[in-house]
């Protein structure tokens, strides 16, 4: 499973971990996020993510 970053503020999404906050089931990959989830911890869209 991969890690995403937030290019804005450094959140780190975990698809093992998911956003559970955020209604995302540990185990979803980042690809399968809704396309309006945003960034916990500053509001940016998924676009904002790069892989790491």
């Amino acid at each position: 499973m991969a890690k995403w970053v937030c290019t804005v503020c450094n959140y780190v999404y975990d698809e093992e971990v998911g956003d559970p906050d955020g209604g995302i089931a540990p185990g979803t990959r980042f690809e399968d996020i809704p396309d309006d989830w945003v960034c916990p911890l500053c509001g940016v869209g998924k676009d904002q993510f790069e892989q790491q």
